[in-house]
């Protein structure tokens, strides 16, 4: 006799009817599952994991797998929706879904899933990468299993997305996939030693907005008229396509790839996410404040899961090199919002302000990213103990002419790379800012600027494309920071 798990209670996606068992039905005449499910994929390692799909109503749906077995009545809008039992890393399984007939999915690893997602710096394709040649010829991963989403976009929250399904990682298969995740998911795959499943879901030139729900810009004030105008066009049943040219293309209005991209998938049993994006919200750095934690919760309540692990990409260094002090540029506030969205528990930087380049906004150099948001998985998530961050601003004391800087995440020690520190500046009651004399002392670092005998504040690396020096005896740089508060070029002024 097969044993049957029981059934648990699960949080019900959009639209859809949680499913009762009912002994004595007829098997659905019909069954259809999300494209995120299919042969080679990866299942969630020690969860349980969710399988939902489509079937005639109220018709039984069995799912089996390795023995075990569940039945779920399908409910009147047809959905259905089961969690299996956790299973431990490993594989191949077959997973069945039989109804009058059977869906039947081989080829199915246990391992660790993470989403992948943002904007152009995370769709970055492996092809297109640095020493692209020689990583697409060293490929060949067969445990490590990729799902690309196709671009879509929806005024309301969509049921399924479109895929090519899920391929085992290869020559032929790695080269469109997003670099970053590719060497993110290859680095853990190698440290761990289990399967890996990786989904991206990306689109370039897109602002934070877009990837957050309705439910989730409405905590914004900022976001309030246009929230509801893109809701009245989804009542009205307007398609973004049968908009004539609108002044904001639909995937960077509020809530179109949110809707289209990500709510599908909720609510694949998976890891975690990892994020690369907002240089399409520079302009509007401020404001990312409470836009970047408002959507990586946003995006934790819909999954209903919990604080799931969100590792995300601090912005590279990029144009013109500083020249000034301190220059009135939209990035480092930018980076700054980013940075503060680590008050929110399970979040982690990968700091990149010394691998960008000038005259191109999306760097070659992936692996280096992708190794940094793994050292932070391993850390943070996998309890390794690893150093997976540069140093990090604490906080600064005010010695006579001379400021103490107190850092988190020092390693085994500061170092400065070159010809010493570079990149400080520091000003008095003034708020001119000036080059800065930095030196280290232990795990501080003490800074003075010449003519300054009352300092108030320093900043470093406070530039688009900034002078850089400190990094801790791991390589790991510093994050750009500023002990001051004082108005920015983003912010609004009353």
């Amino acid at each position: 006799m097969k044993k049957r798990t029981r059934q648990h209670n699960w949080m019900a996606i959009t639209s859809m009817v949680a499913a009762t068992t009912a002994c004595g039905s007829s098997p659905a005449e019909y069954l259809r599952l999300p494209t995120v499910f299919g042969d080679h994929m990866v299942l969630q390692r020690d969860a349980p994991v969710a399988i939902w799909g489509w079937a005639s109503p109220r018709g039984i749906v069995t799912v089996s797998i390795d023995g075990s077995e569940v039945e779920v009545r399908a409910g009147s809008d047809s959905a259905w929706q089961v969690s299996i039992a956790p299973m431990q890393a490993g594989g191949p399984h077959t997973l069945s879904i039989a109804g009058a007939d059977t869906i039947t999915l081989s080829d199915i690893l246990v391992g660790e899933v993470w989403i992948a997602s943002g904007q152009s710096n995370m769709h970055w394709p492996v092809f297109r990468s640095r020493d692209s040649t020689v990583e697409i010829g060293a490929a060949n991963y067969p445990n490590i299993r990729i799902l690309r989403v196709a671009p879509a976009v929806s005024y309301r929250p969509e049921r399924d997305v479109e895929t090519e399904g899920w391929f085992p990682v290869s020559p032929e298969t790695v080269p469109e996939f997003s670099a970053v995740a590719y060497f993110f998911g290859r680095e853990l795959h190698e440290e761990l030693d289990v399967p890996i499943g990786l989904i991206r879901t990306t689109w370039g030139g897109t602002p934070a907005e877009a990837w957050t729900s309705a439910a989730g810009l409405k905590t914004i004030p900022d976001f309030t008229e246009r929230v509801a105008a893109v809701e009245a066009l989804a009542e009205q049943g307007v398609d973004p396509s049968e908009v004539p040219e609108p002044p904001i293309p639909p995937q960077r209005q509020v809530t179109t790839l949110f809707n289209a991209m990500v709510s599908p998938l909720v609510p694949v049993t998976m890891r975690g996410v990892i994020w690369y994006q907002g240089e399409a919200n520079a302009s509007s750095a401020h404001q990312y404040r409470a836009l970047f934690p408002a959507m990586i919760e946003d995006w934790r309540r819909h999954w209903g899961e919990g604080d799931f692990p969100f590792l995300f990409v601090q912005l590279a260094n990029y144009m013109r090199a500083q020249r000034n002090p301190v220059e009135r540029e939209t990035w480092p506030e930018l980076r700054e919002a980013q940075s503060l969205a680590l008050t929110l528990p399970n979040t982690a930087q990968a700091v990149t302000i010394d691998i960008g380049e000038s005259d191109d906004i999306h760097p070659r150099n992936k692996q280096d990213v992708g190794f940094r948001l793994a050292l932070a998985a391993l850390n943070t998530v996998y309890g390794q103990d690893v150093v997976y961050s540069g140093p990090t601003f604490e906080r600064m004391a005010v010695e006579g002419d001379k400021v103490r800087l107190f850092f988190d995440h020092v390693g085994s020690g500061l170092v400065a790379a070159g010809n010493g520190l570079r990149g400080f500046a520091i000003a008095g009651e003034d708020r001119r800012f000036a080059w800065a004399d930095a030196v280290i002392d232990g795990e501080t670092i003490v800074v003075s600027g010449s003519g300054i005998v009352s300092p108030v504040a320093v900043r470093y690396a406070w530039a688009d494309n900034p002078v850089i020096s400190l990094f801790n005896q791991e390589g790991l740089p510093a994050s750009p920071f500023r002990t001051d508060a004082w108005s920015g070029v983003t912010e609004k002024t009353q």
